[in-house]
């Protein structure tokens, strides 16, 4: 914008001794410079507004870690925070509890093996004693795991020639055994335990191999046993599927990204207490969900994190995990001092402590509990809605998608 035209002394001399019109005409120029120099003023508050806006966005993000957000712990990078757990301290002292069976190592009254050490001569007068039988033994016991080694079993399968009609006849082979050479199934299934559960590289679980039992497995190896038990459980697999999508009241979704040939998929997840059903996609969003073909099914209740493609099915009732709900009220504490976020925090934790305890007395929460803890939730929210008054947009932020933050 061109610098701002300002009368000088001499400029209202003149106007006054030109007349009435010049002094009106003069007037009516610094009026339009007051209005345009207003409209400046007014274009740089909003600018200031929106980058100081633009800041605090930019500052609650970088605030942001796996402890007071959604955000995984892969992502706090090498400068991990102090985790504060949100459990409740207890009460109780570290270690087993009264009642707890513990796994303390006890001997057993028939070991495999026995290794006496014999006494040679008396340790006092040095005596031998080579001739004198002991009459008792004080014993220790050492567990440990014998030397490791792939052990190899050669199938023979007979061949004979009857004397009656000449023909041949042959043994038969295990159904399991149908190579000349092949792995048998422990060392398949413990290939596949350190791939697929305990999630190590291919090449690692060859080297965890080699290491322990001097036999060294390739990755084609490795893969062909994980095809052949996913192959075997994809029945199971089909079968907890149709339960969660059918039968389940309440059913928990969640997804986190997995890498898969080097590119970024979802690793979606179903579950319950008692069934879970994952699937490996391409996608996050409402696409794989559809494509999954378990959402789209349920009728009843999905818990979830709130993420947006999840509300796109009307089909079932949403509610938001308060796990989630911890660790965003845990951030407003920390970056905003809001104390009602505090307030909320004590009062989810309270809720589930109460329906904890009675279930563990199996008896239904009093509604007069219930009732308390409505009016205290819906007074925290309105607290919350007032310390964080939805934005509007002005017509000079540039417009997005969705619903407003």
């Amino acid at each position: 914008m061109e610098t701002l035209w300002t009368p000088s002394l001499e400029d209202i001399h003149q106007a006054y001794t030109q007349g009435e019109e010049a002094v009106v005409a003069l007037v009516m120029q610094m009026v339009a410079q007051h209005a345009e120099l207003l409209a400046v003023v007014q274009q740089q508050q909003e600018t200031i507004r929106r980058l100081e806006d633009r800041v605090h966005t930019l500052e609650d993000q970088l605030a942001k870690n796996s402890s007071n957000s959604g955000k995984p712990p892969s992502s706090d990078g090498l400068k991990k925070p102090r985790h504060r757990s949100l459990r409740q301290v207890s009460g109780k002292r570290s270690g087993g509890q009264p009642g707890h069976a513990g796994h303390t190592l006890k001997a057993v009254a028939d070991p495999d093996h026995i290794t006496t050490h014999a006494v040679q001569r008396c340790q006092h007068c040095s005596e031998s004693l080579e001739a004198v039988p002991a009459h008792q033994h004080e014993k220790r016991q050492v567990f440990d795991l014998p030397p490791l080694r792939v052990e190899v079993t050669e199938h023979q399968a007979e061949v004979k020639q009857c004397p009656h009609c000449g023909r041949i006849s042959k043994g038969q082979f295990p159904g399991e055994v149908t190579q000349p050479v092949q792995y048998g199934p422990r060392i398949k299934a413990q290939a596949v335990y350190f791939n697929q559960y305990q999630f190590i590289p291919l090449q690692r679980v060859g080297e965890v191999f080699a290491d322990l039992y001097a036999h060294p497995l390739g990755d084609a190896s490795i893969v062909a046993a994980c095809e052949e038990v996913a192959a075997q459980v994809e029945p199971i697999n089909q079968q907890i599927k149709a339960h969660l999508a059918s039968v389940e009241a309440v059913v928990h979704f969640d997804e986190t990204g997995a890498r898969v040939a080097g590119k970024l998929h979802w690793l979606h997840s179903t579950s319950t207490e008692h069934l879970t059903h994952y699937t490996v996609h391409a996608k996050r969003g409402a696409q794989a969900l559809r494509e999954i073909n378990i959402l789209p099914e349920l009728k009843g209740v999905v818990v979830h994190d709130g993420y947006q493609s999840y509300f796109q099915f009307a089909n079932v009732t949403h509610a938001l995990c308060n796990a989630h709900h911890l660790h965003e009220l845990k951030f407003l504490q920390e970056r905003h001092e809001q104390t009602w976020a505090a307030q909320m925090t004590a009062l989810l934790v309270e809720m589930k402590q109460a329906v904890e305890t009675a279930k563990a007395l199996d008896a239904p929460l009093p509604p007069e509990a219930i009732a308390d803890f409505d009016v205290r939730y819906d007074d925290l929210i309105d607290a919350g809605l007032q310390a964080n008054p939805q934005s509007e947009q002005t017509s000079l932020q540039p417009k997005k998608c969705g619903r407003i933050k």
